[in-house]
């Protein structure tokens, strides 16, 4: 992916433009960087795109967990001789204007497959070129170049996981992950004056903004998502998880509990580390959030972050996960349900992503079932703002704005009650707000998992509903997740917890909780509502058999069944 038209000279000042590989261990682009042109010099940047910096796209867990990173990535970065600067603008502008001032005739970034980034990516890559500067983007972020397996599939991409599997084990197996660089050439010196201008405005120049700089409200240290952000942090979890071996041997994520939470537990910790030595297993003392020697995780690895922002290296991951399963003799659970199993969902959901037009909308989108949902704001909003009356959703809903966090069970809940569960809201809004609020928002996941919730795409049991009142009681009868998120019925009796509409007036009087006026009435009755629904989805699909030409009786079936077991094949 290097620029053919440009000739490096014979002495290179690079700059490694990072975006979302914000690590020094296995890192692609930033060796293509450092290496291979006689690197006399080089500055590794990340530059504050105003597009993303703002509340109302980027929610603050996820900009604080992207500030961490950054830190953490500085503090790499110093250990071997450079350090990070941060530059703030259009990418198409202030990263040309860089390349001048600084005299710079290379730069390097990871490939990324988002339209947004595509579309800067190619503006910026023609502004370096006409000024004489070569590019280079390498694949970093996948096990498999998403590209390369797209030529593979000499066609459209399988949009089944086993059609995928099928595909990418006909390729060589991922890469080995590399380690980090000893020592980098030396950064850049001086003020550059001219570039001034494009960094962030805070105190220290080119140095990491706060929550506040951005125009966003300060966390506190115990508020939001209870994880530090970064590679020293996701390193340390990464190889806490990869330890408890037996639990390694027996995961399969449908049986995972989405009711747990992040919970601390003051353990005996070692002095503080460096990232190298982390990196062969080390760890690093207390922060002021609960860190990655306190933490227990939520039944699932919740590692998912750190590969979102490239904290912790996917062929990292995969290479140390197959050594594990290599020493468990086979006695382990398989894909697609195993650990393993949902690294590769997300290669499958990065292919199809890339290889399919329109793939974050309906219309337009080839594979995604064209179904007339409605845009009821009033019913979103009661959805996104935990007021539906239904405790379960409501406590999700929560947890999601106040941490940025749910577990895929949770996910999975939230997102058939608002789409074909029970309000029948069209899945683009649930899906703007995951993008808006979970701290690992990816857009390719994001959006494949919200046309499979909504039975739009992938899956299409649309008879199979989350019950929002029954299914988290297989889970927390007593309602304990509920009563953490929604204080107002911690003192609703557990016989009622998920159904508070049910209780005695006199028993929700006792509980300090009325329903209608301290916590709402459910907005739709499930059970009508649920079975609007799949006639919606039934006739829906009826439609699109017709236009298709193969028409058939509808299976539509009168009556959904609430809680069924999740599909072993599926993954949020």
């Amino acid at each position: 992916m290097s620029s053919p038209a440009v000739a490096a000279s014979s002495t290179s000042r690079s700059i490694v433009w990072f975006r979302k590989a914000l690590r020094v261990h296995d890192n692609p682009a930033l060796l293509a960087g450092i290496k291979g042109n006689a690197v006399s010099a080089s500055q590794p940047v990340f530059v504050l795109d105003p597009w993303f910096c703002k509340p109302s796209r980027v929610g603050s867990n996820r900009m604080r967990f992207l500030l961490e990173s950054l830190r953490d990535l500085d503090a790499s970065l110093r250990s071997v001789g450079s350090s990070l600067l941060v530059l703030h603008g259009e990418p198409r502008v202030v990263l040309p204007r860089a390349c001048k001032s600084w005299d710079v005739n290379l730069v390097t970034w990871e490939h990324d497959i988002e339209p947004y980034a595509k579309v800067r990516d190619l503006a910026v890559r023609g502004a370096l070129e006409r000024a004489g500067v070569e590019c280079t983007s390498v694949s970093g972020h996948t096990l498999y170049d998403v590209d390369e397996v797209l030529k593979k599939c000499k066609g459209p991409p399988p949009t089944t996981y086993q059609g995928f599997l099928k595909i990418v084990g006909s390729m060589c197996e991922p890469a080995v992950a590399t380690g980090a660089p000893e020592k980098m050439p030396k950064p850049f010196t001086g003020t550059f004056e001219e570039t001034r201008a494009l960094v962030s405005g805070v105190a220290d120049g080119y140095g990491i903004p706060t929550l506040e700089d951005l125009g966003y409200e300060a966390l506190g240290d115990e508020e939001g998502f209870p994880a530090r952000g970064g590679e020293t942090e996701g390193l340390i979890r990464l190889r806490k998880q990869l330890a408890r071996t037996e639990w390694i041997a027996g995961f399969e994520k449908p049986n995972t509990n989405p009711t747990t939470r992040f919970h601390a537990l003051k353990q005996s910790k070692p002095k503080p580390k460096s990232p190298f030595e982390i990196a062969a297993g080390g760890g690093k003392g207390e922060n002021p959030r609960t860190d990655a020697n306190t933490l227990i995780t939520p039944s699932t690895t919740a590692l998912s972050p750190y590969l979102k922002f490239g904290c912790v290296s996917p062929r990292t991951f995969y290479h140390e996960l197959k050594a594990v399963l290599a020493a468990l003799d086979g006695k382990h659970s398989k894909p697609p349900t195993s650990l393993m199993g949902q690294l590769m969902w997300r290669e499958f959901y990065y292919v199809v992503g890339a290889g399919t037009a329109n793939f974050d909308k309906m219309e337009g989108n080839p594979i995604c079932r064209q179904i007339p949902w409605i845009k009821d704001k009033e019913l979103y909003a009661a959805w996104e703002n935990s007021q539906t009356g239904y405790p379960w959703i409501d406590a999700a809903m929560t947890q999601l704005r106040q941490e940025g966090w749910l577990h895929h069970l949770a996910r999975h809940a939230v997102a058939c009650f608002l789409t074909r569960g029970d309000l029948f809201i069209h899945w683009e809004w649930g899906r703007d707000t995951f993008d808006r609020e979970l701290v690992d928002a990816d857009w390719a996941i994001n959006n494949g998992n919200w046309m499979w919730l909504s039975c739009s795409a992938f899956f299409y049991q649309y008879f199979r509903v989350y019950g929002p009142h029954s299914f988290a009681k297989k889970y927390d009868k007593d309602g304990d997740y509920v009563k953490h998120y929604l204080p107002v019925l911690k003192n609703m009796p557990s016989k009622y917890i998920y159904e508070p509409w049910t209780a005695p007036l006199d028993v929700q009087r006792k509980a300090g909780c009325v329903v209608g006026v301290d916590y709402p009435a459910p907005v739709v009755d499930h059970a009508s509502a649920s079975k609007a629904c799949v006639d919606k989805i039934a006739a829906a699909y009826d439609a699109h058999k017709l236009a298709n030409g193969t028409a058939k009786p509808s299976q539509n079936k009168s009556t959904p069944s609430d809680d069924a077991q999740p599909s072993k094949k599926r993954k949020l």
